[in-house]
């Protein structure tokens, strides 16, 4: 094996990576056209965003996945139909994406990587009844996307990642760091999907970044609008609804007295834990007592900003957060930013598109970053205050017809660079983005 010494070096790194999330909101397929370049593996990675977009899911589909969430009732046939129905969206989601922003797969796509919709995820069994343990479960066959699009594809992140001690979520504690590390200034990255998540980035330390689920973010509140509009509204757009409202801070604050705000981190949770059943349930409980269709969308929302503010209170760093900078469909809604700024007068609060990214696309973001690095063979930093330090590459590969090609690639990169000197990337350079959105 040679030395560091003797390195000789190989060549240049040049991939350009699809990343897509189907969040817990189930309204769509975020999706990324990212370019990565490296030097070498002892320079920094640099990252340029080419494209951003959102292909909306299937109203048909997305009912028949919500159904078998929220029933928790299936057959081994809906389950296989299921995963290649939702292979299928991705594949036309990547394509519309193509042709939308005039790329072509074949030459201007090596990767494509992301999650699935995720079906069941149960990071923490002992909030459970019954004989549970810990498991997770993304669907949308990576099989199906290598095989239409003829492109090298990557998934099952979350589950590569639980198999290492930990969680499976949020992951992108990393991407955020590599982003969002200040010298000076305590950090986080908030991102307000179906299910509300936060990175903690440390002033001046790179690899002391952590992230955990705060617990539901739109989930509830689209609950609510669905069940309060016969489903002919899927979101409060802006909040408009509850700004309407008065909160009952008596349901906000027995709510979040429950068993998963109150545990300590590492955390994450999902549908299973914050369901749509739940949220109808506090939507009942409040109007048989009088209250009004805005008043329970209101109350609903406060418990997303409130669960917010007091995770930052007792998770947050030393000292308190300088800066947040928000992502996810949540941080349009009003309600829950004035909250943070009531509750945070001394933190600044700002959009993540101050530096270039749209607010929906971090999470497809961090899967681009998860699968560029998979695919090249290093492992992600691994975040602190979780159960496990263990690094590892995570992610599970699907040859395209291009796997040749890019193979050999990544192969000339690495060169005759010393296997036991592959670490985690630390150091990463945001070029300026070519996205208008």
């Amino acid at each position: 094996m040679p030395s560091a010494l003797n390195y000789s070096g190989g060549s240049p790194l040049s991939l350009k990576v699809i990343g897509h999330n189907a969040g817990t909101s189930m309204d769509g397929v975020d999706l990324v056209h990212v370019h990565f370049t490296q030097d070498s593996p002892r320079t920094p990675l640099k990252m340029q965003l080419l494209h951003y977009g959102e292909f909306p899911m299937p109203k048909k589909l997305k009912a028949r996945v919500m159904k078998l969430i929220k029933e928790n009732k299936t057959t081994p046939e809906e389950m296989a139909i299921v995963n290649i129905q939702l292979g299928k969206v991705i594949t036309d989601a990547v394509k519309w994406f193509a042709q939308k922003n005039n790329f072509s797969l074949a030459s201007d796509v090596d990767l494509i990587g992301g999650q699935g919709q995720t079906i069941w995820h149960l990071p923490l069994p002992e909030l459970f009844e019954g004989n549970q343990s810990r498991a997770h479960l993304d669907m949308g066959e990576i099989a199906i996307i290598a095989a239409g699009t003829g492109v090298t594809s990557l998934g099952n992140f979350r589950v590569s990642d639980m198999a290492l001690g930990r969680q499976g979520c949020p992951l992108f504690a990393a991407l955020d760091s590599l982003l969002l590390s200040h010298p000076t200034l305590n950090r986080a990255v908030q991102n307000i999907g179906g299910i509300a998540n936060f990175s903690i980035l440390p002033r001046g330390a790179v690899e002391e970044c952590y992230d955990f689920d705060t617990g539901p973010g739109n989930v509830f509140i689209d609950a609510a609008v669905r069940y309060f509009t016969n489903g002919q509204q899927e979101y409060d757009k802006d909040g408009a609804m509850g700004q309407k409202g008065k909160v009952d801070q008596s349901v906000v604050d027995r709510v979040l007295q429950g068993p998963y705000f109150v545990h300590d981190i590492p955390k994450t949770t999902g549908r299973e834990t914050f369901g749509d059943r739940m949220a109808e349930d506090i939507c009942d409980e409040m109007l048989a007592r009088g209250a009004t269709p805005e008043d329970c969308v209101a109350t609903i929302t406060r418990i997303t900003a409130q669960s917010l503010a007091d995770a930052y209170e007792r998770w947050g760093p030393p000292g308190g957060v300088d800066e947040i900078y928000m992502g996810g469909g949540g941080s349009y809604n009003s309600n829950i930013i004035h909250y943070l700024k009531e509750r945070m007068p001394n933190t600044r609060i700002v959009p993540i598109s101050e530096i270039g990214i749209p607010i929906g696309a971090k999470e497809a973001l961090g899967f681009a970053l998860l699968t560029h690095e998979c695919f090249v063979g290093r492992p992600m930093i691994v975040p602190k205050r979780t159960e496990s330090d263990r690094p590892g590459v995570v992610g599970q590969i699907q040859p395209g017809k291009n796997m040749y090609r890019i193979r050999q690639h990544v192969a000339q990169f690495w060169g005759d660079f010393p296997e036991e000197e592959v670490k985690c990337t630390t150091e990463m350079i945001l070029l300026p983005s070519l996205c208008n959105s």
